[in-house]
Parts: structure tokens; C-alpha cells; sequence
């Protein structure tokens, strides 16, 4: 009689951890889930839609409720008297539409006008105006509860402006609200 080779560990492919190749990252994922490293992601959390915006080398969001349209950069004609912060006015489908250098009302210095160069066509109520951006870097939607409060520290010109400070690939982002931007701009605080 013949003796049986002795069996080794016996491994079950369902409990068995996977080594994904090198740069798989599909089986890097299916094995992080198998193992149960997963995220839990809450679908019922409020969230707000932003639009992500660069001027300079700073980042701020507005909420796109406020942002009824994203403009390339088109022609800007200027009007003679304004205040430094009107680039002029421009044609919107018919429409004459002041616009604002944003950054000066935020005391962010602009970049060079480029290609990216873009207008937030900002609407609260019954007003309107373009908002030029130095480019527009995402529109995405952000879970309320991860926006936190404003810092203390912001400078007196943002103070007011500002409704909440959030984490993004691009760096540190500031939210603002439009509205606000509007009222500081009627008071001559901007």
C-alpha cells in the first residue's frame, strides 16, 4: 500500500490575500475590497456643486448655483470712468455684461491672459456680471460637512467673502459666496 503525499495548507481563493502585479491598479483595487479596505462613502450627505477656479496661484470656489455660465475669454471693451477692478463690459448673446478682474477685489494678483483665461458669468437674483478667472480648474460636487469653517487669520479683504476652506488636489481652496461679492462690491468695501 502506497503512501499518500502529506498535504500541505490548503488555501481557499476566496480568503486568500491577492498580490495584484505591479501597476494593476483594477486588482489593486478588487484585492483592497476583497480584504475589506474599502471606503465607506455616505450617499445621503448634503453636498454642494462647486466651480473650482484659479487666479494666480490661489484657489477659490463658487457655488455653481451661483455660476450660470462659464465664458471663454471673449473681447472686453472698456468703459472710461470705471473703477480699476471693471475690465470693461462685453457681449453676451446680445447682453451687455460688466466684467470684473476678480482678483483685485480679492487682492490676488492675476496671471498674464492666456488661453485659459475664463469669465464666470456670476448671477444672484436679478444681478449679473462676469467674474474673470485665470482658469477654471474643476467643477465638482463637495460633501457640505467637509468644507470647514473660515480661518481667523484671513486678510480683511477676504473676511465676510469667505464661507468655508477645503482640502483639493490643487492645494487649499476658499469658498465664496456671490452674493456676498456683490453686496461688499455695492458697499465700496471692495
Amino acid at each position: 500500500m502506497g503512501t499518500e503525499p502529506e498535504a500541505g495548507p490548503v488555501s481557499d481563493p476566496t480568503t486568500a490575500p491577492y498580490d495584484p502585479a505591479p501597476g494593476d491598479d483594477l486588482d489593486l483595487i478588487l484585492a483592497q475590497r476583497r480584504a475589506g479596505r474599502q471606503e465607506i462613502v455616505d450617499v445621503d450627505a448634503a453636498r454642494i456643486q462647486l466651480v473650482v477656479f484659479a487666479i494666480g496661484d490661489h484657489y477659490f470656489a463658487l457655488p455653481g448655483a451661483q455660476v450660470a455660465e462659464i465664458l471663454p475669454l471673449a473681447p472686453i471693451f472698456p468703459v472710461p470712468g470705471c473703477p480699476p477692478a471693471v475690465e470693461g463690459v462685453m457681449d453676451v448673446r446680445g447682453n451687455i455684461c460688466a466684467v470684473l478682474r476678480l482678483g483685485d477685489l480679492l487682492g490676488a494678483a492675476h496671471d498674464p491672459l492666456t488661453r485659459h483665461t475664463a469669465i464666470l458669468l456670476g448671477r444672484v437674483g436679478d444681478e449679473e456680471s462676469g467674474l474673470r478667472v485665470d482658469r477654471v480648474a474643476d467643477v465638482t460636487p463637495v460633501i457640505l460637512e467637509s468644507l470647514l469653517a473660515p480661518p481667523d487669520n484671513l486678510p480683511e479683504r477676504l473676511q465676510g467673502l469667505v464661507t468655508g476652506v477645503c482640502q483639493r488636489p490643487e492645494g487649499l481652496v476658499l469658498a465664496l459666496d456671490m452674493a456676498r461679492i456683490f453686496q461688499a462690491w455695492r458697499d465700496g468695501r471692495l
